[in-house]
């Protein structure tokens, strides 16, 4: 079984360790616990895992989160890899930073990445892991805290909740959808 791990974010040292690139923290941590190393590749940094006999195409899109969809396309075509085997990392301002949640579709809540990967689709029938950054801003501050770093007091939670979207990854592949979704989505 091959599986498409899809982390969202920006490309950039300006963007790094932001909570709108929290999918490629993600990716870069499931990544280096399967022995993984990622290449620049067409619209994406790619790595290739393997992990209890599943393959997991991972990567990191190149096109900056509004075009998104475009590597997601790309990918999904080139590997081969069902449409209900791809699994995008996204932040989630909706969400309250303690929150995880896993869905097999939904609307993509404002999100460019996941707004984009609709379009490129033509469905919004595909699963995300939601990682929940909260919405501690004041008004009109929207835009600088997504792409703001997170306080020294959010990293330990933020550090835990990135290795258990690893794990959610992992159970994905392992268990599916419906099952994983009990576990992780709380």
């Amino acid at each position: 079984m091959k599986y498409l791990i899809v982390g969202l974010g920006n490309i950039g040292a300006e963007y790094d360790a932001t909570r709108h690139n929290i999918g490629f923290d993600i990716a870069d941590t499931f990544v280096i616990q399967h022995g993984g190393t990622f290449s620049l590749e067409r619209h994406a940094w790619m790595a290739e895992c393997k992990w209890k006999g599943k393959t997991f195409i991972v990567i990191k899109p190149t096109t900056y989160m509004n075009l998104s969809g475009k590597a997601v396309k790309y990918w999904m075509d080139k590997e081969k890899i069902a449409i209900e085997n791809i699994l995008v990392l996204v932040d989630d301002l909706a969400l309250p930073i303690e929150t995880l949640r896993l869905r097999g579709s939904g609307s993509d809540a404002g999100h460019n990445g996941l707004k984009n990967i609709q379009l490129m689709l033509a469905t919004n029938a595909y699963p995300r892991l939601r990682f929940g950054i909260g919405n501690d801003f004041a008004k009109g501050r929207q835009v600088e805290f997504v792409l703001g770093r997170w306080t020294n007091s959010e990293l330990p939670m933020v550090k835990d909740k990135i290795l258990k979207s690893c794990a959610a990854i992992e159970s994905f592949a392992a268990i599916g959808l419906a099952k994983t979704m009990n576990l992780f989505s709380k």
